[in-house]
């Protein structure tokens, strides 16, 4: 699976068919949202910029923009933009991929960026691709909060809504080529603080 046929699927995708929550209820798919954003605000300081990656229809960047952040909300999926602007029309919402990221914020960076449910879905080479952007998005000392799972049995996805997951090893090599230093957060994602390539792990 390529980049562009996860965002093509992601976009033609039925909203019951993308979180399985939302077979349960509405009320149920938005309080894991919030539930997720008070997960984040334990790694993340108040009142820091920071951008929601894969944002979708903005269930976790609402929560985070309530609380006091000052969100970025980009996606590649214009359709998950509008669903968001319909719930939050004030917050600030980019459509971009990962290569756009940086047209958008010229020379600013981001005190914190999270992705929690895009690199899951792509191919090793796509995921260390957009995890580069996303670091090359981040302050050196910033917060990087990434759905990178490790596994003993490590395997690309093979569909737009399958699960990649990598050896420890491959990740301790990506983190140092790319500048991550993994923190130590008991969060179901990996939390990393951006430093100089070559530095990390």
């Amino acid at each position: 699976m390529t980049a562009d046929d996860v965002i093509k699927a992601w976009d033609q995708a039925d909203p019951t068919a993308i979180h399985p929550l939302r077979q349960v209820s509405e009320e149920a798919y938005w309080e894991a949202g919030r539930a997720q954003a008070d997960m984040l605000a334990t790694v993340i300081p108040g009142n820091a910029k920071v951008m929601d990656f894969g944002c979708g229809d903005g269930r976790v960047a609402i929560p985070m923009a309530e609380w006091g952040y000052e969100v970025t909300a980009v996606d590649a999926s214009q359709r998950m933009l509008d669903r968001l602007w319909k719930r939050a029309p004030e917050l600030t919402a980019v459509q971009a991929d990962a290569d756009g990221v940086a047209a958008h914020l010229g020379r600013r960076r981001m005190d914190a960026v999270y992705s929690l449910a895009v690199l899951i879905h792509h191919s090793y080479s796509d995921c260390l691709h957009i995890i580069g952007k996303l670091r090359a998005a981040t302050k050196i000392g910033g917060i990087l909060v990434l759905d990178w799972p490790v596994s003993d049995q490590p395997a690309e996805a093979d569909s737009w809504i399958g699960v990649t997951t990598w050896s420890r090893q491959q990740q301790a090599d990506a983190c140092a080529e790319i500048g991550l230093e993994p923190v130590d957060s008991g969060l179901p994602w990996g939390v990393y603080r951006a430093v100089k390539a070559g530095v990390g792990t």
